[in-house]
C-alpha cells in the first residue's frame, strides 16, 4: 500500500517541475519531501521556520530528516512573534503564523525561480478549524497530500517503509497553541512553556501539553498527556510540579481527560 502511494505522490510532484516544501519536525512533511527529492532530484528544497514558538527538538528532527532523505534543506529565522495578531492571539493566530512561514518559503521559491511552495497538509485536515488554510490559498501553496488524496496510516507506512524515524511521532502544535483565544502570547510565556514541556518529557511522556491560563497576575499549568500515559505523570508527580514551579508556573495541574486534539488549542 506504501509502496504504491509513494509512486503516486512522486508522479505529482514530477508534474509540479521544481518546489519549495516546508519542512516541520513531522511525519506529513517529512514524506512530501521525500516525494519531492525523489522526483525532483536539485529541483526541490526542503525550508524549515526557526521560530520561538518552535522548541529546539522540532528543528533538530527537521535537519535529521532531511539529511536522511539527502533533500537541500534551509533553515530560515521566523518572525511571527513581530505580527500584532499573532500576539493578539484571537482565534486566529494560526493565519499569521503560516503567513509568515509562506512569505519565507514564498522568497525562497522566487529566489530559486521554482515553481510551487508545497506543505504536508492532509485530507482530513479539513475536518479541524485551521485559519492557517486561508494563509495558504493566499499564498498558492499546493497539498501534495491532499491533490493526491493520501492520508495519515499511509503517511506513515511510506515512512516507517522508508526509514524515516518519525513515522510513529505524535502530531505537534507550535507552542503558541497552549494559550486559549484572547490570551496575549509573548516571548517569555513560550520560553516558560518550552521549558516546563522539556522537564516533564524527561518523565518518558511521548506527547505533553502544558496549557497556560492566567488567573489575575498568577499562571496555572494544566498538564495534557495521553490518556494511556496518565498514570506515568502521576508517579512522577513531585518531579511533575517541580518542572512548573521551575519555569514560573503557581500551580501545576492534571487534565484527566488526557490530550484531546486541537479545537482552539493544538
Amino acid at each position: 500500500m506504501s509502496g504504491d502511494a509513494l509512486v503516486r505522490l512522486e508522479a505529482w510532484m514530477a508534474g509540479v517541475e521544481s518546489c519549495v516544501v516546508t519542512l516541520s519536525g513531522g511525519v506529513d512533511s517529512a514524506v512530501v519531501a521525500l516525494a519531492a527529492h525523489r522526483a525532483l532530484g536539485p529541483r526541490a528544497v526542503a525550508l524549515t521556520a526557526v521560530s520561538s514558538a518552535l522548541p529546539v527538538e522540532e528543528v533538530d528532527m527537521a535537519r535529521d530528516v532531511a539529511g536522511r532523505i539527502g533533500i537541500a534543506h534551509r533553515l530560515v529565522d521566523s518572525a511571527e512573534l513581530d505580527r500584532e495578531g499573532y500576539r493578539a492571539n484571537e482565534g486566529n493566530r494560526c493565519y499569521f503564523c503560516k503567513s509568515e512561514l509562506f512569505d519565507l518559503a514564498e522568497a525562497e521559491r522566487a529566489a530559486r525561480q521554482f515553481g510551487w511552495v508545497c506543505d504536508g497538509t492532509l485530507p482530513s485536515d479539513a475536518r479541524d478549524h485551521r485559519p492557517g488554510r486561508r494563509a495558504a490559498a493566499e499564498h498558492r501553496v499546493r497539498h501534495p497530500l491532499v491533490e493526491v488524496g493520501i492520508d495519515k496510516p499511509e503517511v506513515r507506512a511510506i515512512a516507517q517503509s522508508n526509514g524515516l524515524p518519525v513515522w510513529d511521532k505524535p502530531a505537534f502544535a507550535c507552542l503558541g497553541s497552549r494559550f486559549p483565544a484572547g490570551t496575549r502570547v509573548e516571548l517569555h510565556k513560550l520560553t516558560r512553556v518550552d521549558r516546563a514541556e522539556r522537564a516533564l518529557r524527561e518523565l518518558g511522556l511521548s506527547r505533553v501539553r502544558v496549557r497556560w491560563h492566567e488567573i489575575g497576575e498568577q499562571v496555572l499549568a494544566r498538564i495534557e498527556v495521553d490518556p494511556d500515559e496518565l498514570p506515568v505523570l502521576v508517579a512522577g508527580r513531585d518531579r511533575a510540579i517541580a518542572a512548573c514551579r521551575d519555569a514560573g508556573f503557581t500551580w501545576a495541574t492534571v487534565d484527566l481527560a488526557g490530550y484531546v486534539p486541537p479545537s482552539g488549542f493544538g
